[in-house]
C-alpha cells in the first residue's frame, strides 16, 4: 500500500495543467538519477531538511522572479526583486562548500539590470568571481518559462549566468545602501 501526499498530487497536477513536458522532465531527470525537490522556498531552504545538513558545490538559481504587480512602481518592484534575491544569497551561502559557487542566470539589460546582483552578493558576503553570456542553445531542451502557471517561453536574450564565492578573509562586506 502506496500513501500519497496530497500536497505533492496536487502540485504535480498543477504542473501538467501549465506546463507540458513538466512531469516527462522530472521522469527524465529521476531516470539519470537524480533528486528532483519541488516547492522550495529559495529564501528558507538553507533551514530545511535535508538541505540544512548538506553542502553543495554548486547553488544554482535560473532566472529568479518575486512576480510582477501591476499597481507597484517600478523602485518598489525593484526592491521586492532584490530582496528576493539576497535571501536566496543568504540561504544559498550556507549551504556552499569553502570552495563551493552559487550560480543566478539573470537578463542584463534594462529593469533587470538595476537589482545590482553584485552589490547584493557584497552585502553578505560573497564575491563575484565572473560573469558569463548565457546562451539557453548551450543546454539542449531547455526551454525559459514564465512563472504562476504559463506555458509560454519568455525571450531570455540578453542574459548572463553570474557566479558567486565566499570572499577571501582579507576582503570585507559590502555595506551601505542599494544603488
Amino acid at each position: 500500500m502506496a500513501l500519497i501526499d496530497k500536497h505533492q498530487l496536487q502540485l504535480s497536477e498543477f504542473l501538467s495543467a501549465n506546463y507540458e513536458n513538466a512531469l516527462s522532465n522530472t521522469n527524465k531527470l529521476r531516470s539519470l538519477g537524480a533528486k528532483v525537490m519541488q516547492d522550495v522556498d529559495a529564501t528558507k531552504m538553507a533551514n530545511v531538511f535535508p538541505f540544512n545538513c548538506m553542502r553543495f558545490d554548486r547553488v544554482v538559481y535560473n532566472f529568479p522572479l518575486a512576480g510582477f504587480f501591476p499597481d507597484e512602481s517600478k523602485e518598489v518592484e525593484i526592491w521586492r526583486h532584490r530582496m528576493l534575491v539576497q535571501q536566496f544569497f543568504e540561504n544559498a551561502k550556507s549551504m556552499i562548500h569553502i570552495n563551493g559557487e552559487i550560480h543566478i542566470t539573470h537578463k542584463s539589460n534594462g529593469f533587470f539590470k538595476d537589482w545590482n546582483l553584485e552589490f547584493l552578493a557584497s552585502r553578505v558576503g560573497l564575491r563575484l568571481i565572473e560573469e558569463v553570456l548565457f546562451n539557453f542553445k548551450d543546454y539542449p531542451g531547455y526551454r525559459t518559462k514564465y512563472g504562476f502557471g504559463g506555458d509560454k517561453n519568455f525571450n531570455c536574450i540578453p542574459s548572463k549566468t553570474y557566479k558567486f564565492g565566499l570572499k577571501k578573509p582579507n576582503e570585507k562586506a559590502g555595506y551601505g545602501f542599494m544603488k
